[in-house]
């Protein structure tokens, strides 16, 4: 949204706007805010709104939260009279200058780097949930919302309600669904979004969470993002999408049905480095669990034609050529997941790295390099990786690490892995 300051007011002021949230993502990658009065609008726009910083890093000192005016956008399920409008924030320092720590902004300088040597990036995101019942004290169980599997239509499936109630309201709210079914598993789905430019889709993932959990509990049900939230059934996956564009030519474009060498080079670098970044993609331990099972990818490869490969390669179906990232989770932070993973493609296109037949997923038996085996081996792999020192600020790595190394020791601690689990990644959603 291309609007000014004054247009901002206006919008305020003629559409009954009585609240006003700041939001921001926390290093776990969930939504956080503040909400201030109309009144307070002019300040927030022109100097930020101060913030403790403690509560979310490892920053002792306050912060400013500064609005993106392009991102304003009213909230579908709050009343019409008295609205609530929100905006995505950076952070900055007292002085106005970019905080370090602040992963949006980091972000932002990264796309901008990109955009001057010509490479410019479009990520889409299919995201994967299950809805739950609640008791009747409203508090969530562990019964999925209905027993549908893959594609299913009403009745079998009884999800079908909210699920349009969540794809209209992010429609009404500029996020741009592309599409939803029922998944494999019982209560689970998935809503697919169009591509768009990188922090905009990783604003898009943040805020979409907090719809598809606000609408769930207006219909009585709980929505959780967990990777393997039930024994005995599938997981629930992120997969990314990923488009590349350098000098205006689709780097993905086959040519003669071959990959271009520079996109090749772009599969090869994410291929190469994501031992020591998937711990930034599947942070919790409970992802490990999700990627032992039922077709989640956790060996390194890629296809053209394979569905179950980490990395698969689409230009055959009227779309923009591209590729999907398929062995993260929802429980990522998107803007250092796709940072990361944009940086990794960029390092393999200027290595000039070759992509290997070798780790090609075709049908044939082979033997694959595996994923780290669950988050310590993640932890340890990356700590002091090259590439991650590299690629993140000291900042925004020394509070992720603080972030994991509190959860590995809950978890070693914990007599009831299962438990603590669910206590900690299932009810704290």
């Amino acid at each position: 949204m291309n609007v000014s300051p004054k247009e901002i007011m206006d919008f305020v002021s003629e559409n009954d706007v009585k609240f006003i949230r700041l939001t921001f993502c926390d290093m776990q990658g969930n939504l956080k805010n503040i909400a201030i009065m109309p009144s307070e609008l002019p300040r927030a726009l022109s100097k930020g709104i101060l913030v403790d910083a403690a509560s979310f890093s490892n920053c002792y000192q306050d912060l400013l939260l500064v609005p993106d005016i392009s991102t304003l956008s009213v909230l579908p399920w709050r009343p019409k009279s008295g609205r609530v409008v929100r905006f995505f924030c950076n952070l900055r320092n007292l002085d106005g200058s970019r905080y370090a720590g602040g992963m949006r902004g980091m972000l932002q300088e990264y796309i901008q780097q990109l955009a001057e040597k010509e490479y410019f990036c479009e990520l889409g995101t299919k995201s994967e949930f299950y809805l739950f019942d609640c008791d009747d004290e409203g508090k969530p169980t562990k019964i999925p919302h209905d027993h549908a599997g893959y594609l299913d239509v009403a009745p079998l499936d009884k999800c079908e309600n909210a699920r349009r109630e969540i794809c209209l309201s992010l429609e009404e709210m500029g996020m741009r669904p592309q599409k939803s079914c029922h998944k494999y598993g019982p209560g689970q789905n998935e809503i697919d979004f169009k591509c768009s430019e990188p922090v905009t889709a990783a604003d898009n993932m943040v805020h979409y969470k907090t719809v598809v959990k606000t609408i769930a509990a207006q219909n009585g049900l709980y929505a959780s993002f967990m990777p393997k939230p039930l024994n005995g059934t599938y997981g629930s996956a992120l997969t990314i999408i990923i488009s590349v564009r350098h000098k205006g030519k689709n780097i993905f474009e086959q040519e003669n049905h071959k990959l271009p060498e520079e996109g090749a080079a772009f599969v090869a670098g994410i291929l190469e480095h994501m031992p020591e970044m998937t711990v930034f993609l599947n942070p919790i331990t409970n992802s490990y669990t999700r990627l032992r099972h039922r077709g989640a990818p956790n060996q390194i490869h890629w296809s053209m034609e394979n569905r179950l490969p980490m990395i698969r390669i689409h230009d055959t179906d009227g779309e923009p050529a591209r590729i999907d990232i398929r062995s993260t989770d929802c429980t990522c932070n998107p803007y250092l997941t796709f940072r990361l993973l944009l940086a990794a493609g960029i390092d393999g296109i200027q290595k000039k790295k070759f992509l290997s037949d070798s780790l090609c997923l075709n049908g044939e038996e082979k033997t694959f390099s595996s994923l780290p085996a669950n988050l310590r081996c993640a932890y340890e792999l990356a700590k002091n990786h090259p590439f991650i020192q590299q690629n993140l600020p000291e900042e925004i790595r020394s509070n992720f690490w603080k972030n994991v190394e509190r959860q590995l020791a809950l978890y070693d601690a914990a007599e009831d892995k299962a438990l603590f689990e669910e206590q900690q990644y299932f009810l704290s959603e």
